[in-house]
């Protein structure tokens, strides 16, 4: 695997080498070295809040690119944030719980409708219903699609934030994630749904459940939401021909997927995930 400017060699065992939780959905992530398992299956803090219009939606990345010029830094322990616009200096900083109200009025401003803050600490705000834990990638893959946009300068850096993968694996082969799922049927009764494939990050035992499917947001850039000219297409192309011959294509109605969807089992939860975990998986017993 090649190696970019800054990057170690990787270990010579699957590890857990980056943790990223989104505190706030669709705004900046904060990266730490070690998370809980919330009781619904997520990672604490993870899109524990979400933006809320006045008709109850979220008002996401997706649909808002705006949201790519706010700057947002956290401070889990004492639950503060602090935001700023991209390329300005004044910042303003709010207690998530004390001036929740405080901050809905910020984003509302900066957006120019009124939104509010909604939280739930249980299970966070996932945008897969059915397979709501983390994500998981590779730090080879990522490489991998640092070098499809090599003439458009993108850096390793950038391309984590415009995929916002929570689980980062080293000391393994690009595009190792794409045997977290298989083609097996779970049962006879229910056709239409796949065998979940079993793996385990230190004490914390996951199920893979299918490739994430990508929206827009990787399409712009991170900072300023500027669209990269045919990023949808050439990734496309790229991902049909790198997909390994041994990975489940059925899986793939499209190729604009990249991570993998996971679960995590029930009795887990406030178990904790670090950097420097072993990853265990062996596919013959998936």
């Amino acid at each position: 695997m090649k190696l970019h400017p800054g990057e170690a060699p990787v270990p010579s065992h699957p590890v857990l080498s980056h943790i990223v939780v989104y505190p706030i959905k669709s705004l900046d992530g904060v990266e730490v070295t070690k998370v809980a398992i919330a009781p619904g299956g997520t990672l604490c803090h993870d899109r524990e809040f979400a933006i809320v219009d006045a008709e109850g939606n979220w008002v996401n990345g997706k649909r808002y690119p705006q949201l790519h010029r706010i700057r947002a830094t956290f401070d889990l322990m004492s639950r503060i944030t602090t935001l700023r616009v991209q390329g300005t200096e004044t910042a303003s900083t709010f207690h998530l719980d004390t001036e929740r109200s405080h901050l809905a009025t910020w984003l509302s401003d900066f957006l120019g409708f009124r939104v509010t803050l909604h939280q739930n600490q249980h299970q966070g705000f996932p945008d897969d219903a059915a397979a709501y834990g983390p994500t998981v990638v590779s730090t080879a893959t990522l490489l991998a699609v640092t070098d499809w946009y090599a003439a458009y300068g993108l850096s390793l850096l950038e391309v984590r934030q415009r995929f916002r993968t929570n689980l980062e694996v080293d000391g393994v082969p690009a595009f190792w994630e794409d045997h977290l799922y298989s083609d097996a049927p779970d049962s006879v009764a229910t056709p239409k749904a796949y065998r979940p494939v079993p793996f385990q990050i230190g004490a914390v035992h996951f199920e893979g459940i299918n490739p994430c499917q990508r929206c827009i947001v990787p399409t712009r850039h991170p900072l300023t939401g500027e669209v990269l000219p045919d990023f949808k297409q050439q990734f496309v192309a790229q991902r049909s021909a790198t997909l390994p011959a041994t990975v489940a294509r059925s899986r793939f109605n499209h190729f604009y997927r990249l991570a993998v969807n996971t679960r995590i089992a029930a009795g887990d939860a406030g178990k904790r995930l670090r950097v420097g975990n072993a990853v265990v998986f062996n596919p013959t017993e998936s």
